[in-house]
This record gives structure tokens, C-alpha cells and sequence, in this order.
């Protein structure tokens, strides 16, 4: 509990469990398999889009401590003449094959390292060359492996190419330093890097492939249509779900790569389940996401950016709301996509509306929604009195609202908001605030990067309805942050077979959620919220340690192992395969 340990003590430590991890699992059974070599894709290596960047970019730091550079990531290059935010190239780094690959393979790439704790080896692709070839790629998909391309619309085309790209990269390297003798592994995430899996399996057979879907496409359109995705599971048959939502693309590739594959894997029990009966195969194993403590400060420098996030959340409250604010108010946020309905943005709101109207809240609390939404602009009477520091005595137009939305009138989020009779007046105990932007440091009006947000905060709420695993509750306790999920989220799941999960003492409370519950889960938020809102400083400091302890049990440097056994069945299966 003493989190004031050197970082650099910390990382030591770190190596030695992770490669003892290793000895031990060979030690235990001397046929294990681990690559001399791996791959690993997404759409979102250095592209941050959701939570899938999250994944890997924590992952990315104890995967180096176990391949050493020999574990290469593959992303796209979407950034034309401009900088990849997090990207930086090195023309040291493969620099013959990078060569050979334009010259000969007339690829387009950028090699370079990740800029996250780790800094692994990532080739950027350029893809828009290879439209050219959509048919005869997509023909030969569903001759070899009968992945059915007909109905795809939107996304499918942009997301499938660049999985061919990444295939021709994995194709390139593989064969110009003759790693034929090698142990090989390629991790393809989401069906966005399906056909990349089934492009490699055929065009070198001996990689051992491996596929994860951190969500079904079928099961989240479900889902995010209000149909009654859990009551009504075993019922539910895939391709004719698919033919009703209009998924049959998206469903068929994905589904075709979990059947083919070495190695197929989610994230999560609920997700395995979903796996099951929507694409027909269960997962070969289940991996959890982990988290990385190196993005979390420590002692000193955590207190600080504590009171600076605090500081600064108060500061533009008060701002747009024109009152004074308690500097120990509450404060509670819910974050994520923008799906009002899978990740319990509503519920959310209809549980901070019911705080509000208990009668039984004695302390002031502030609730955040931090859901990026189509803003149109930071708004300027807000940035202004936050700039030149002025003091508003009335609340500004909409105090709801951080940021100018397009098409205002038809956002659900304020649509609620106003519906439940939310007045932000300084008489109320309880106020809302709708935080639209990109918490990335540059949205205008708060200027700060969502953890040092995060940090400021005294709870986090994440109601969902869907979702695969649910980072955000775990990004909050890795924080110290108490956190209330639901046991519809993969993260809940694994929280109440490590606690109850039945106390938001214990740091994470874990709520259950039906298709038909609503209102007892906006309840149950409720009397949470409330019951933390009459807890004493040390009451609080007790529950933050609860959080530090749980965080720690999901560190990748436990949940890493689940990989190694995934890699071993691919290379197994792979083998038997090419047998």
C-alpha cells in the first residue's frame, strides 16, 4: 500500500515477476510454446479511437519486457503530412527490409516506435494503394474461406483493405528475414483485421494466427437497437440476426475468423458467451484486458494532480453556473463512447436526478458526463470568463454544457437532462454538467487530458447495459477512484469473483443489471452515491486503498499470462495444421 516505492524499483521487480511468469510456465510443462516472433494489429495502434487503443498500449510495455523488439505492432497510417500524435518515426529501425518492402513489395510505410510506456517496435501502413485490388481480395475471401462481402456498406471496405495491407506487411517482413524457422505469431484485434488473420493463414500457413473480438458486431447492434439482448440469448441465431440489422458483412468476416483461426479469444466471460450462441464458436480462451500502474502518479506528485484536477473542475463549474461551488463537493463522472443506451448514459442521469430529489443529500455534489459528442465549438462565454478569470454571479445560457454542440436539439444527453428537471440553480444540492469534447488536452475549456481529470474525481459511475469489458471502471480504481459497473460488463464480472462486488466500500460496487431493471439500478446508484456522500476522511482514504489493492490484481503483469497460453495454443493448432 506504501505507493511512494521508486517507479524505477517498481519496473525492476516488474521484469523479474514477468520473466519468471515464463521460466515458471516452462518449468511447469516443458512443451510450451511462446513466439520467437509476433505481430500484433488494430486500427487503433497509434490511432486512438476507443478502448481498444487502451488495450494495447498498456499491453504494450510488459510484452516488450518479455520479446524484447521482437514484438511489432501494425497500425494504420491515416495521418497523410501530418504527425502521428503519439508516433515517432526511426529510420534506423528495419531499415533494410523498409527499403526492400517499398522498393520491391511497393509498400507504403512508416517504421518507428510507439510513444507509450514500452516503446515497441510499430510499422505504419499506408493502405488507399490496395482499393485497387477490393474485388479480387474480397473474391478470394470468400472463395477460401466463404466470407460473404456482398452487403458491405460504410466502413467494411476502408477497415477490410487495411487488414490486407497489414497482411502484405506481416507477408513482407516474414519472408525477408527468413523467419520460416522461427516460431511466428500474428494477433489480429476486432473484425476490422479479420481478413488480415485469414490472409495470412492461407498465404503463410506456418504463422500460427490468433483473433480477438473484444465485442461482437452483432451482438452490439442488437443490443444498441433496445432488443432484449440477455433474456432472450439462446434464442437469438446470428446470421439471421445479421440479415435483420443489415450486419451480414461485418458478422460474416468476423465469424469466419473465429472459426478459422489458430487461436480464437475475447476479452470476457459475458463476451464468451455471446461468442458462443451469436458467432457459433466459443473462444479457445478468455484474455482480460489489463492495465499498466506506470500511468498512475504516485505520493507527492498524485496529491498534486489531485488538487490541480480538483481545482480545475470547480473553477469552470462555477464559471458556467455563476455560484460558488463547496471545494469539497462530490464529484462524480460517468465517461466513454457516446451509446446512450450500452453504456448507461442514461441510467446515469436518471440516478443523479434521483440524488437530487431524495431529500436525503446533505452534501453539494457535481456529476459529470464526459461523452464526446459532434461539438461544433468550445464555447466562447465560458472559455472567456475561464481565461480572464471572471467571476459570473448568474448562470450562463444552457448551463448544462461545456462546449456548443451541432444539432443541439436533438441531443439525447441535454434532451434528458431537461426532461428530468435538472435547474443547475445555486438552491440545488445536486448539479449536472455535460462535457462533450475529446478530453485529449486541447478542448478549449478545460485543457486537460482525461486522467488528469479522472483524478480529481471523489467517484466514477458506468452503468452499462453492454459492454465487452469496461475499461473505465478499472482505469478508475487504478486511480483510486470507487467505481460503480454492473455485472453486464466483463470488468464487473471479474470484480465479484475477486470481491463482492456488493459495496462501493469494497471500490468497486457491482450492480445487477437485466434487460428489464432499470429504474432498481438508478435506485441502487442512488443510495450509493448517497451513502458515499456521508463517509469521513478516513472512510474514504481506507476505500481508495481498496481501489490501489484491486487495481493490482488486474496489472498486465497478472493478466499477460492468459496470452502466453493463447500464443501456445495458436503455435500448437498451427503446427497440427501444417502437419
Amino acid at each position: 500500500r506504501d505507493r511512494s516505492v521508486s517507479r524505477g524499483l517498481g519496473d525492476v521487480y516488474k521484469r523479474q515477476a514477468v520473466k519468471s511468469l515464463i521460466i515458471n510456465k516452462s518449468n511447469m510443462n516443458e512443451m510450451i510454446k511462446t513466439p520467437e516472433f509476433l505481430f500484433e494489429s488494430s486500427w487503433e495502434v497509434c490511432n486512438k479511437v476507443g478502448g481498444i487503443y487502451t488495450v494495447l498500449s498498456t499491453k504494450a510495455h510488459t510484452l516488450q519486457q518479455i520479446f524484447n523488439d521482437k514484438v511489432i505492432f501494425i497500425g494504420p497510417d491515416v495521418w497523410a503530412n501530418t504527425t502521428a500524435p503519439d508516433f515517432t518515426e526511426d529510420a534506423s529501425l528495419f531499415e533494410d527490409w523498409r527499403k526492400h518492402a517499398e522498393a520491391v513489395d511497393h509498400l507504403k510505410v512508416k517504421v518507428g516506435r510507439w510513444n507509450v510506456p514500452g516503446t515497441p517496435p510499430v510499422i505504419l501502413v499506408d493502405f488507399k494503394s490496395y482499393f485497387s485490388e477490393r474485388d479480387a481480395f474480397f473474391y478470394s475471401m470468400w472463395e477460401n474461406f466463404r466470407v460473404d462481402s456482398i452487403h458491405a456498406y460504410g466502413d467494411y471496405d476502408e477497415s477490410c483493405i487495411f487488414a490486407y495491407a497489414v497482411g502484405k506487411v506481416i507477408e513482407s517482413f516474414y519472408h525477408f528475414y527468413k523467419l520460416e524457422n522461427k516460431k511466428v505469431a500474428a494477433l489480429f484485434n476486432e473484425w476490422m483485421l479479420a481478413m488480415g488473420a485469414l490472409y495470412i493463414q492461407k498465404q503463410i500457413p506456418a504463422i500460427a494466427t490468433l483473433f480477438t473480438t473484444h465485442a461482437t458486431s452483432i451482438g452490439r447492434s442488437i443490443a444498441g437497437n433496445n432488443k432484449a439482448l440477455y433474456a432472450y440469448m439462446d434464442g437469438y441465431n446470428g446470421d439471421q440476426m445479421a440479415k435483420e440489422l443489415n450486419m451480414e458483412a461485418k458478422h460474416s468476416v468476423e465469424k469466419q475468423a473465429a472459426h478459422y483461426v489458430d487461436c480464437f479469444t475475447t476479452v470476457s466471460d459475458i463476451t464468451a458467451r455471446e461468442c458462443k450462441q451469436l458467432l457459433d464458436k466459443a473462444p479457445d480462451i478468455v484474455t482480460p484486458n489489463g492495465f499498466e500502474p506506470n500511468f498512475v502518479p504516485e505520493g507527492k506528485e498524485y496529491a498534486k494532480k489531485r488538487k490541480e484536477a480538483r481545482r480545475t473542475l470547480i473553477n469552470v463549474a462555477e464559471k458556467l453556473l455563476g455560484c460558488s461551488i463547496d471545494p469539497n463537493a462530490l464529484l462524480v463522472s460517468t465517461s466513454g463512447r457516446y451509446e446512450y443506451r450500452n453504456k448507461g448514459i442514461d441510467v446515469f442521469i436518471e440516478a443523479m436526478n434521483r440524488v437530487r430529489t431524495s431529500g436525503r443529500l446533505q452534501r453539494e455534489v457535481v456529476a459529470f458526463i464526459m461523452v464526446p459528442a459532434w461539438v461544433r465549438a468550445a464555447r466562447a462565454d465560458l472559455k472567456e470568463a475561464i481565461e480572464q478569470d471572471i467571476k459570473t454571479t448568474s448562470p450562463l445560457q444552457i448551463p448544462f454544457i461545456t462546449h456548443w454542440l451541432h444539432n443541439m436539439p436533438e441531443d439525447k444527453v441535454l434532451n434528458y437532462i431537461n426532461h428530468a428537471g435538472f435547474t443547475n440553480a445555486a438552491s440545488e444540492k445536486l448539479k449536472i454538467i455535460f462535457v462533450p469534447c475529446y478530453l485529449d488536452g486541447k478542448g478549449g475549456i478545460f485543457n486537460k487530458a482525461y486522467y488528469d481529470m479522472l483524478i480529481g474525481m471523489d467517484a466514477t459511475v458506468y452503468p452499462s447495459y453492454y459492454e465487452p469489458w469496461g475499461y473505465t471502471p478499472l482505469e478508475s480504481i487504478a486511480f483510486g477512484i470507487p467505481t460503480i459497473t454492473t455485472n453486464l460488463a466483463g470488468f464487473g464480472m471479474w470484480a465479484k469473483k475477486t470481491v463482492s462486488g456488493d459495496n462501493l466500500s469494497e471500490g468497486v460496487e457491482v450492480i445487477n443489471r437485466t434487460d428489464f431493471n432499470y429504474f432498481e439500478v438508478a435506485d441502487a446508484i442512488m443510495n450509493s452515491i448517497l451513502a458515499l456522500s456521508q463517509k469521513d476522511a478516513t472512510d474514504i482514504e481506507e476505500i481508495k486503498q481498496r481501489c490501489f489493492d484491486l487495481a493490482r490484481k488486474a496489472e498486465w503483469s497478472k493478466f499477460i499470462d492468459y496470452y502466453l497460453t493463447a500464443f501456445d495454443i495458436a503455435i500448437k493448432h498451427a503446427e497440427e495444421r501444417n502437419s
